[in-house]
């Protein structure tokens, strides 16, 4: 099998030169959609508008356990200068996704050659929209957990400052939820001399700004998880001139569903306060709200046993604090069925995540086939 990890190697510089993003993975979905249907999966296009699901089906009877990537980019100009960088101007994989489609199309080739040893299904998701766009929720919706209905499912990320190919897992929370806030303060505009005469906006976003970081020093458990980060600012008219509006932009970050719930609840309420002592009203948008990712606790235990035979001991890790606050959509599959995002170190040097000088460590691409080749085998395995 480790003649292929080339030919891997070439398809995920290919997709790196070629980023796309969110729901406009056109190109992407139709590389991969030729790639699995060539290794003989029954594939499905257009859930989540552009992901593809595709099945391998062993015609015995077992349970089904799916694989999942992710295929878009981020509006990132890229920085880097290596031959394989991106082509489409703003636009770069500087996540990781092109390694992440990579691995699976390349673990879906030896999953398809070891066919005869399972018993049961194996899906593999390719998924649009996962930055920003809930492209998760949006292929659930459109049921792609069905047909054959995912018992468990399981996906990864490679994480930069951790050692290239160390396989780590985290049981519960694992990643942060991230809701998106947008806000509009309006006021009373008017001369710069005469500020008496207005209610100015900028004051109270300013205000604002500041106080609502007392929402996570005090109304938070300090054994809880969260970020609040005013992201965006925006106002003003003129150097002489008081504007009548300004606007902010907030992410949210949290460990669990209820941190959330009382992070957005408090953050307005911050809000209402500040807009009453400057005599100005508001807007408040949750635009959008991705849950934390909780792993189970069976199936990320079930991730080291999987893999105890494969990876010395000191490349396979569980760990017992949260690795990053940074949101995954891939929450929205665990709220549906047990399963287990892992993480794999993309080098302690790497540059980090949505980084303009970031770039996936080609490594990772035999490391994460092994992983999804141990769990085929741990699940669905005929010697079992």
């Amino acid at each position: 099998m480790e003649e292929n990890i080339d030919k891997y190697i070439e398809i995920r510089k290919k997709l790196h030169r070629n980023p796309e993003l969110k729901y406009e993975e056109f190109d992407t979905g139709k590389l991969v959609t030729e790639h699995l249907k060539k290794l003989g999966y029954a594939v499905e296009t257009g859930l989540g508008k552009t992901g593809v699901k595709a099945v391998l089906y062993t015609n015995r009877p077992g349970p089904t356990i799916a694989f999942r990537a992710d295929l878009d980019a981020l509006p990132i100009c890229e920085l880097n200068d290596f031959e394989h960088k991106s082509q489409n101007e703003g636009k770069m994989h500087a996540c990781g996704h092109d390694g992440h489609t990579a691995s699976l199309l390349c673990a879906a080739e030896s999953l398809m050659a070891n066919k005869d040893a399972y018993c049961g299904n194996i899906v593999i998701i390719m998924q649009p929209a996962e930055e920003g766009g809930a492209g998760a929720k949006a292929m659930i919706d459109d049921g792609v957990l069905e047909n054959p209905r995912i018992d468990k499912i399981f996906g990864y990320h490679n994480r930069p400052g951790f050692k290239q190919g160390l396989v780590f897992v985290k049981s519960g929370s694992a990643m942060g939820g991230n809701s998106s806030i947008s806000i509009q303060i309006t006021g009373k505009g008017g001369h710069a001399a005469m500020p008496h005469l207005t209610h100015d906006p900028i004051v109270a976003g300013a205000s604002f700004v500041v106080q609502v970081q007392t929402v996570i020093s005090r109304k938070i458990s300090p054994l809880s998880a969260a970020a609040v980060t005013v992201s965006e600012f925006h106002a003003g008219e003129g150097h002489n001139v008081i504007g009548s509006n300004c606007e902010l932009s907030l992410s949210v970050r949290s460990d669990h569903k209820e941190t959330d719930e009382i992070l957005v609840r408090e953050i307005e309420k911050t809000l209402k306060n500040v807009c009453e002592q400057f005599n100005c009203s508001y807007k408040f948008d949750l635009l959008i709200s991705i849950p934390a990712l909780v792993n189970h606790r069976q199936e990320t235990t079930d991730v080291i046993k999987a893999c105890e035979g494969s990876f010395d001991k000191e490349n396979l890790l569980e760990i017992d604090y949260m690795p990053t606050m940074g949101a995954e959509d891939f929450s929205y599959y665990l709220l549906e069925r047990p399963g287990c995002y892992f993480f794999i170190g993309n080098g302690e040097e790497s540059a980090y995540l949505h980084n303009a000088h970031y770039d996936f460590n080609d490594k990772n691409i035999a490391v994460a086939r092994q992983v999804y080749m141990d769990l085929a085998e741990f699940y669905l395995g005929r010697g079992k």
